[in-house]
């Protein structure tokens, strides 16, 4: 057995669930092509911050554009079709998404929109993209607008919402700790204030033991100023609805002050490597969020085949990437479960197809996700992943509660 062959079989595993459960005949159904396929492609189009001030976000879509070389390489691409994924630049500008969708569409001819960064971009394409009826799928933006099939049928976001995640941590700061008084800090944007109104949701009678709010700014060097007013509240318990550099800053700044709250963190900023270090791991034990998806440096998935399999393919695909950059397995999984999708689609590749068969998954697993997650969608029901763990980190690793 060669080398080679050896490692097409260890990293086969990588995609059995995005071939299992397919409708028996889909692959035997008629041709039918729309704009972008043919027999031996798939033309997608994608727009992510390569540049700006979001450009670290821009991995996703290299994590992505290597799990379609392998599985062209690997697999012969979908159906004997390879996947041509074309992904532009926008540097997290609302104005330049919205031309390069239509780029995308009227110049390159995409069959799809796939993956696009952010709740403000998303908002500024998707007219346009259902005037037209053309999929746009997978969005990475946690906004519970993109799980709206009523107003809106050719999107669909892919994370938790936001608002079902603090509704989340909602229920079960109620559950352990009924007479909590929490102080809230949240980016000034579409994300902080959905996740702040998902808590007074989830919290309901009981909103008024939020005993202050603070705001910030991206652009914000620090969070001591508003950690401070925080801390004055009184209050027993902290609410972090921000990503990874705020929710370090915040965490390293109530240790330097001598706040034993009880902190959630939102789960997009719940990395070890990136978050939990810079903070100060002993800063960070007790600190909760919502698990959804596995993170590779954590020591609880060691073992885990997917994971030992996920680093065998980026020693190879992506040789030169950080592998603790979570980054990295969420462009993975995003990419798997569109080509589980495209699986599922068979030889109807029309625009109309691809989206019906989107709000069609049924008891889908991708093992990048945690145990016991399904993926499953309808007409009437956007939300792809809706399984949430609260965890909790111990120092070293992140445990389930």
């Amino acid at each position: 057995m060669t080398s080679s062959t050896r490692r097409s079989m260890m990293l086969a595993p990588l995609a059995v669930a995005a071939a299992s459960a397919l409708p028996l005949g889909t692959a035997r159904a008629q041709k039918k092509y729309g704009p972008g396929v043919t027999d031996t492609e798939i033309k997608i189009g994608q727009s992510l911050p390569y540049s700006g001030p979001a450009s670290a976000y821009g991995q996703i879509g290299r994590a992505e554009a290597a799990y379609f070389k392998w599985l062209n390489a690997e697999k012969g691409g979908i159906n004997g079709r390879k996947i041509n994924l074309i992904s532009l630049d926008d540097g997290y500008n609302p104005a330049k998404v919205v031309e390069n969708i239509r780029r995308l569409v009227e110049q390159e001819e995409v069959s799809f929109i796939f993956n696009v960064l952010g709740t403000p971009l998303n908002k500024a394409v998707r007219p346009y993209l259902n005037q037209r009826k053309i999929p746009h799928l997978f969005n990475a933006a946690g906004s519970e607008q993109f799980a709206d099939p009523k107003n809106f049928p050719w999107s669909m976001g892919w994370q938790p919402t936001l608002r079902w995640e603090a509704m989340t941590y909602a229920k079960h700061l109620q559950a352990n700790h009924p007479n909590a008084k929490i102080a809230v800090l949240y980016q000034d944007d579409d994300f902080g204030k959905e996740m702040l109104e998902g808590l007074r949701e989830g919290l309901g009678a009981k909103a008024n033991t939020i005993l202050g709010t603070q705001s910030y700014q991206p652009t914000d060097p620090t969070m001591d100023s508003q950690l401070v007013s925080l801390k004055a509240t009184g209050a027993d318990t902290l609410f972090l609805f921000a990503y990874s550099k705020q929710v370090a800053q915040s965490i390293r700044k109530a240790a330097e002050l001598g706040w034993k709250a009880d902190i959630y963190i939102h789960l997009g900023s719940a990395q070890i490597g990136s978050t939990l270090q810079p903070a100060g791991l002993e800063n960070s034990i007790g600190v909760k969020t919502g698990g959804f998806i596995k993170d590779p440096t954590d020591p609880q998935w060691a073992n885990d085949p997917f994971i030992k399999n996920w680093f065998e393919w980026m020693k190879k695909y992506m040789p030169d990437a950080n592998t603790a950059d979570s980054m990295n397995i969420s462009g993975f999984a995003y990419a798997q479960t569109l080509e589980h999708l495209l699986r599922q689609c068979g030889d109807d590749l029309t625009r109309e197809n691809i989206m019906r068969q989107a709000a069609s998954l049924k008891d889908y697993r991708n093992e990048a996700l945690l145990p016991g997650s399904l993926i499953n969608t309808s007409p009437t029901d956007y939300r792809v992943i809706e399984y949430i763990k609260i965890q909790r980190f111990n120092g070293k690793a992140w445990e389930f509660v």
